[in-house]
């Protein structure tokens, strides 16, 4: 559908995306297994997350919004990251990259433009895998995963506890 990508821009997100990137996210904490966080997030609470994504380095935080959007400000349709695998220095060359859409912005092709802006930018980093660790079951998360190159390398199971239940992580690898 190309008429509806052309209404997205994805760019770099900023200190002005903070409120609507903190109200994404906490759709997903309070509505979904896809976070393991529980409890819903300030602004202020999710200002660390935001800095620790400049618009250069290895850690990016990409940003989708909708050019058609009313007002002075665009409609945050998702986000892309990519952060610290781990905290260990020789894990420096490998981040962990996750993504998430707005409920209703799912299913045109948003998320490809995600992910395809994000490994752009880290095409120049000096990096050597992604990984991916998605909440079962997450149909839509895993083609696009997929799509992008990464393969299936094991699944925790029954990692974690949220709504009462334990939801297993699977997770994927990507070299870059």
């Amino acid at each position: 559908m190309p008429s509806q990508r052309a209404e997205v821009q994805v760019r770099p997100g900023v200190e002005g995306d903070l409120g609507a990137l903190t109200d994404l996210y906490n759709h997903y904490v309070r509505e979904t297994p896809i976070t393991f966080d529980t409890a819903a997030f300030t602004p202020e609470e999710r200002r660390p997350w935001l800095l620790s994504h400049p618009e250069d380095g290895p850690y990016r935080l990409m940003v989708a919004t909708d050019t058609h959007s009313t007002g002075t400000s665009q409609r945050l349709l998702g986000y892309a990251t990519s952060s610290p695998f781990r905290a260990k220095p020789a894990y420096a060359t490998s981040v962990e990259v996750t993504i998430y859409l707005a409920p209703d912005a799912g299913g045109r092709g948003i998320g490809t433009l995600l992910y395809k802006a994000l490994f752009e930018a880290l095409a120049g980093e000096d990096l050597h895998r992604a990984y991916a660790g998605i909440a079962q079951p997450n149909e839509a998360s895993t083609r696009l995963h997929e799509r992008f190159g990464f393969r299936h390398i094991g699944t925790y199971e029954e990692v974690g506890r949220k709504f009462g239940r334990y939801w297993d992580v699977a997770w994927y690898e990507k070299d870059l």
